[in-house]
């Protein structure tokens, strides 16, 4: 039986605005999708997180445990988002330590190895010992918490120096402009330890001893996580990898 004509473009309207839903409803689910796999979350505590953890004895060497959590979560958002070329590297520079200690940390989580365990510095105007004050502005001399994802590298003032890439907005996105990089650097000695109580600082930089710093890059350049952590109020406060903590 056919439909009197006068019917046949308000069926068609139907079927159209059905049919605009339905797509509307697979466009929204997408994008919540999306926004859920890099929304924060608050599971950094698997089975094979603890493990790989206590395997490596991490605690023994002094990497806090807030910090190897925070990290692993951070690198599970940033490749959920797909900001990671290499998501089997996870470098940690833990700045609740002391410069006198060797505070950064490079794992292969895919392997389950510690690759390297050094000192580093922080930013002059930090701290002396102890990192406690961070900065995203420019000429402000101080470290800059929070993720990073590794650029490439070049050949400048401090010889092969590798670019950083800030993922949090307001907290360390200005990590390019401000010329923070990996870098090698002389004063980073723990000989120095032994005279003054504490290594050298840098500008902002993460520099590493010199002898080390060439194979430390290779290894995590081209799109790998980086994670710099302090117990810092106004990071967790702001960060949005990172779930404020619960009060």
């Amino acid at each position: 039986m056919s439909l009197p004509s006068n019917r046949k473009p308000r069926l068609f309207l139907i079927v159209f605005l059905l049919i605009s839903m339905a797509t509307f409803a697979g466009f929204t689910k997408f994008n919540s999708d999306y926004k859920t796999n890099c929304a924060p979350q608050s599971d950094t505590s698997s089975a094979d997180t603890v493990c790989l953890y206590n395997s490596l004895q991490l605690e023994k060497l002094g990497l806090s445990r807030k910090a190897y959590d925070y990290a692993m979560q951070g690198m599970n958002q940033l490749k959920a988002c797909g900001k990671l070329k290499n998501n089997q590297i996870l470098s940690i520079i833990d700045f609740s330590l002391s410069s006198c200690k060797k505070r950064l940390f490079i794992l292969d989580v895919a392997s389950g190895k510690l690759l390297f365990q050094t000192i580093v510095s922080h930013g002059r105007n930090s701290g002396k010992e102890m990192a406690t004050a961070f900065s995203n502005s420019a000429e402000s001399f101080q470290s800059s918490l929070g993720f990073y994802v590794t650029g490439d590298t070049y050949t400048g003032e401090h010889g092969l120096s590798l670019r950083l890439l800030g993922e949090e907005k307001g907290i360390n996105d200005n990590a390019l402009a401000r010329g923070i990089v990996m870098h090698c650097a002389a004063y980073v000695n723990e000989a120095l330890v032994k005279s003054q109580g504490y290594i050298g600082r840098s500008l902002g930089c993460p520099a590493l001893p010199e002898g080390l710093h060439k194979t430390i890059i290779d290894k995590i350049k081209n799109g790998t996580c980086l994670f710099v952590y302090s117990p810092d109020k106004y990071y967790f406060s702001h960060s949005k990898i990172i779930p404020p903590p619960v009060s």
